[in-house]
């Protein structure tokens, strides 16, 4: 009997070692001191939701949309991160691009027949509401492409019958009117003669004239808020070609004007109790660039320190009677330097920075850090 226990014990033992283990993942968290992140097209994608501005474009719509987004990012892109993980994220605020499937004029523009008010289910009568209309496009153009542009002249009642004409777009979707200039409009703008502008009038012209068009126009002024976009629909003629266009420009609201932008700006997020959350400070360590940067392009401290601080990445400290000494307003200058170089272009006011650097004491090296904060205009230490 000993000698059959002992064979099946046998058996076991091999049947065990032949069998496939199964691959345990590791889930634990990892600690990320610092991530550095620029936004891709695919990470604004993150969100699923496809009727967003982000995922549209590719961009928030205001800084406060991205700091409440971003964590969003960041939880999908790392969520095997543990807390006091930093992440320094550069992302775009802007407006929507937009490329019309095809904007010849002549291929847009429709009038509409008595026949085609029959199109709508249950109509009887030769005019349309404009929540009619919007329900007529889809038994008119029954297989619509992404951006498709309809200009249409059609009989618009609200209250009483007049000839209309107005844009309509497939965005998303969905068929939606937008905003299109009058004669009176172009008029308004100099533009009266053909009702258009051309390619004479520069790029920058004309959106200062559509600018100037929708600050005037009560309607939209009255209920503008920061973010909010218009797709306005404008004529276009090319006098190389001889040809005419409908071209749709969007502009965003930045509480003063309408205005087309693509920025970059950075912020910092941190990891709390498992969850990201915007920093309070962006942290940043000089580099050996930064170093060279002050030695060579900045007027901060003497000209003996400058050039011993492009050798050496440090700053002596050690003693004011040194050639090379930085005094602590000396040093002031180089860092503020350096945050006008890095990040002014993309600060938001308010913002705070904790700037790492490495000095240099009687033959010993060690890192320190001051706290900076941007008020909109310049760099200055916090004193919170």
């Amino acid at each position: 009997m000993k000698k059959i226990y002992s064979l099946i014990a046998f058996v076991a033992v091999v049947l065990t070692a032949c069998q496939k283990q199964p691959v345990i993942p590791n889930s634990a968290p990892k600690h990320t001191p610092s991530l550095t992140l620029t936004l891709a097209a695919a990470d604004y994608k993150i969100l699923g939701d496809t009727s967003s501005y982000a995922y549209k474009s590719s961009a928030f719509m205001s800084d406060a949309d991205a700091k409440v987004t971003i964590p969003l990012i960041l939880a999908a892109k790392y969520p095997l991160v543990d807390d006091k993980s930093k992440a320094m994220v550069t992302f775009a605020i802007g407006t929507p691009t937009i490329k019309l499937a095809d904007s010849t004029y002549s291929k847009v523009a429709y009038t509409l027949t008595n026949a085609d008010y029959l199109l709508l289910p249950g109509n009887k009568f030769t005019d349309f509401s404009a929540a009619q209309i919007l329900s007529w496009l889809p038994y008119k153009y029954t297989s619509p492409v992404a951006n498709q542009l309809a200009v249409l002249t059609f009989n618009y009642y609200a209250g009483t019958t007049t000839v209309q004409t107005f844009s309509y777009l497939y965005l998303n979707g969905a068929w939606q009117q937008i905003y299109m200039l009058t004669p009176a409009q172009y008029t308004a703008v100099g533009h009266s003669s053909f009702n258009q502008f051309t390619s004479a009038d520069a790029e920058a012209n004309i959106y200062a004239y559509i600018n100037a068009i929708l600050k005037a126009d009560l309607s939209v002024a009255a209920f503008a808020k920061v973010g909010d976009v218009k797709y306005v629909s404008f004529n276009y003629y090319v006098s190389s070609g001889k040809s005419t266009y409908q071209r749709v420009l969007p502009l965003a609201f930045d509480g003063t004007n309408w205005v087309t932008k693509s920025t970059n700006e950075t912020l910092s997020f941190a990891r709390t109790n498992g969850k990201w959350e915007l920093d309070a400070a962006i942290s940043y360590t000089l580099v050996k660039d930064d170093y060279t940067y002050i030695g060579t392009q900045t007027k901060a401290g003497s000209d003996a320190a400058r050039a011993n601080v492009a050798q050496y990445p440090d700053f002596n400290i050690s003693a004011p009677t040194d050639a090379t000494y930085w005094s602590d307003s000396d040093l002031n200058a180089a860092l503020t330097a350096v945050l006008v170089n890095k990040f002014k272009a993309t600060s938001n006011a308010g913002q705070k920075y904790i700037i790492t650097y490495t000095v240099y004491s009687f033959g010993k090296t060690s890192n320190v850090a001051k706290t900076f904060v941007y008020d909109g205009s310049n760099f200055s230490i916090s004193t919170q």
